[in-house]
């Protein structure tokens, strides 16, 4: 049986000896617990060690686990993180509060058009394929600007930034590569006039590198709930 609340303090540690490497505010990065597969004890747990965003990858699951922790809505944030079809765009544009992984304009598009206006804006980003793997979902980097320069005009959204799955590697400094990667691209689309503040980046094995490349959003699963079975 691991220790959530204990992995959540070891993750934070490590969080904030990256930051301290890198010389940045610990402020700087949000931690984002990756609770798929998790039940909503576990994230129950983690709520009462004080974690409040959490990502899911699968939207039914995710969706259930809302239903079931709907006494906490109003503290915690919810980001999907794993891929969406069009025909789930409904149902994630009124449950969620940030969407990771929008890869295609008319996804945008849908959940722009089906966010009910009460909750605000839907927080998105744009996967980015910066590893080039054809098993990979995202949008090309060359693809980035204008799908980018698009999706900001659209209303009931708002694009924070850019989101990346790179290829694991173990080397630190080759998983640096490209984080850099998604960090210069994010700076073009700021020097083109976009209002861009987000680089969802690094997950457990290589938070530090994504940290000392600027990331300010860590996806962290593994080394929070444990080895998922």
């Amino acid at each position: 049986m691991t220790s959530v609340i204990g992995n959540l303090q070891e993750v934070r540690s490590r969080i904030a000896s990256a930051c301290a490497s890198a010389g940045r505010p610990v402020q700087a990065v949000t931690l984002l617990a990756v609770s798929k597969t998790q039940g909503a004890a576990a994230v129950r747990e983690a709520v009462a060690a004080g974690q409040q965003a959490f990502g899911e990858n699968y939207v039914q699951e995710a969706l259930d686990k809302i239903a079931a922790l709907a006494d906490l809505r109003a503290q915690l944030q919810w980001h999907l993180i794993g891929p969406l079809q069009s025909n789930k765009t409904r149902v994630v544009a009124a449950a969620f509060d940030w969407v990771h992984s929008v890869d295609r304009l008319k996804i945008a598009q849908r959940l722009s058009e089906q966010r009910p206006p009460h909750l605000g804006p839907l927080q998105l980003c744009l996967q980015v394929n910066v590893s080039g793997e054809a098993s990979k979902s995202g949008v090309a980097p060359a693809d980035v600007p204008a799908l980018a320069q698009a999706v900001a005009t659209l209303p009931h959204v708002t694009l924070r930034g850019l989101m990346s799955i790179p290829e694991p590697v173990a080397d630190p400094l080759a998983q640096r590569v490209p984080h850099r990667a998604l960090r210069e691209l994010l700076a073009r689309l700021q020097a083109m006039g976009l209002a861009l503040d987000t680089l969802s980046m690094g997950m457990s094995a290589d938070l530090e590198a994504a940290v000392a490349e600027g990331s300010t959003m860590l996806r962290i699963g593994t080394a929070i709930f444990g080895a998922r079975g």
